[in-house]
């Protein structure tokens, strides 16, 4: 026995009829469409049901699994401290499915509890299916700030464990979608709100979980989604499986996305093995990439992975464009790694003899001394993308109606204090913005007026 199947469903507290007060009679479409969740899971007769929850314990790199025997909560938080659960944990569970990340290096486990109270993430999906089945043990899964990548693959984990066990498992993902389809809403309105839930809802109601790894953290983060990485882990769960796919509802009536899918596991099907196909593709890619880096980005490259492997700094090779030997410049080296900042280390001004001892320097620096980031490791290597940014000169300027985020970069100093912001950045679509992330970087406190301004053009270097 294995995985039996999976729903993808909001937690909206206001659903329960005793904190809604009849306000959840506004989203009838989404409470109906949970019964039949519900209902379809206590049809499956499951022995565990693995919650995912954004609302459990969250850690930047490392996924927590409630430890213990069991938990209890309440709604009190929401003035209704009657409705009440008592879950019984499936500890042979949890304990297999720890095993099984730490075999796959993924860093997972029941450390690090702060709360061993229920979420409401994992209370809402709980108190619909409560009313039908009972008879189950309870596994609770926290996410956390690493790549997409990993949470599938701690779902993947999910589903040996239940091999493993012979449990027949339900995976339940809960998660709202966009927090900002309104301007009257609690959080307002971001243009992609809607174009977050449009897309989610067309990948999830076709099953197409490959598709999840293409939504950038940067546009999730404008839409303000709070269940990507649920939906996520629950896609892994169902690596390799084929499903019957009900794609239920969707509503925004406050403002916020509620989606209902279900997914019933008919067999196994060897087209549907969404990681391994992206790793392939990304592979791909990479080697594209390379084939087409030009001699700046082939310097940082050359001295990251020697210098990762070896310990070793490389000497400034022959053969590079004349202007690498005779001209001095500031230099970033910028390295992403499943599309995320993974260093970035440069030089304002100039402070070596050519741009390739720059490129060297700073290179080494973003892979081992960015103080954000643990150092490059060997296996990293292949899965970096790098870029090069060459500094033009530096110009005062009086405000920030001199920048173009697109073609400046900016430079804000006050006193001994500098901060500085490269040009046309994901998630930095104003000048303003520019400004406020430079001074951050920079120290300089947020009332200060004797800042000044200077603004730069740059040549990346892909």
């Amino acid at each position: 026995m294995s995985v039996t199947g999976a729903v993808m469903v909001p937690h909206p507290p206001l659903i329960v009829p005793e904190i809604g007060h009849g306000e959840e009679r506004k989203i009838q479409v989404t409470i109906d469409s949970y019964h039949r969740a519900a209902q379809k899971i206590a049809k499956w007769k499951p022995d565990t049901v693995v919650v995912i929850s954004p609302h459990s314990v969250m850690y930047a790199d490392y996924f927590h699994i409630s430890p213990g025997n069991g938990a209890k909560g309440n709604f009190a938080r929401f003035r209704a401290p009657q409705v009440k659960f008592q879950a019984d944990y499936d500890t042979e569970f949890v304990q297999m499915l720890c095993q099984e990340a730490e075999a796959r290096d993924i860093p997972a486990g029941t450390l690090g509890e702060r709360d061993k109270s229920l979420d409401h993430g994992t209370m809402v999906p709980l108190y619909f299916l409560d009313q039908y089945d009972t008879d189950y043990k309870l596994v609770r899964i926290g996410l956390s700030g690493l790549p997409l990548t990993k949470h599938y693959e701690l779902g993947q984990c999910i589903k040996k464990a239940a091999e493993l066990l012979e449990r027949n498992t339900v995976v339940i993902g809960s998660g709202d979608l966009s927090h900002k389809l309104k301007e009257n809403g609690p959080y307002g309105f971001q243009k992609e709100g809607p174009e977050y839930d449009e897309r989610i809802m067309d990948v999830m109601g076709r099953a197409a979980f490959g598709e999840l790894f293409d939504f950038s953290e940067n546009f999730c983060e404008k839409a303000a989604e709070c269940g990507h990485r649920s939906f996520t882990i629950m896609a892994g769960a169902l690596d390799g499986l084929a499903v019957k796919t009900e794609k239920l509802s969707h509503e925004g009536t406050f403002g916020v996305g509620y989606g209902v899918c279900i997914y019933e596991v008919s067999g196994r099907d060897t087209n549907r093995y969404f990681l391994e196909e992206y790793r392939q593709r990304e592979e791909e890619k990479a080697r594209k990439r390379k084939n087409a880096e030009d001699p700046f980005v082939r310097l940082a490259r050359k001295t990251i992975e020697t210098y990762v492997r070896t310990g070793e700094k490389i000497s400034v090779p022959e053969g590079l464009p004349e202007e690498m030997y005779s001209r001095r410049a500031g230099v970033f080296v910028s390295l992403k790694k499943d599309g995320r900042l993974r260093g970035c280390i440069g030089t304002i001004a100039p402070v070596r003899g050519s741009i390739a001892e720059e490129i060297i320097e700073n290179a080494i620096s973003a892979a081992i001394k960015d103080p954000r980031f643990h150092a490059v490791e060997p296996d990293e290597l292949e899965h970096l993308v790098y870029s090069v940014d060459v500094l033009g000169d530096a110009e005062k300027i009086s405000s920030p109606e001199e920048l173009d985020v697109k073609r400046y970069g900016v430079i804000v100093s006050r006193g001994y204090r500098r901060g500085l912001l490269l040009p046309d950045l994901e998630g930095v679509d104003t000048a303003e913005d520019q400004v406020e992330i430079a001074r951050q970087k920079a120290g300089i406190p947020e009332d200060a007026e004797d800042i000044t301004l200077e603004r730069f053009e740059v040549v990346r270097h892909y």
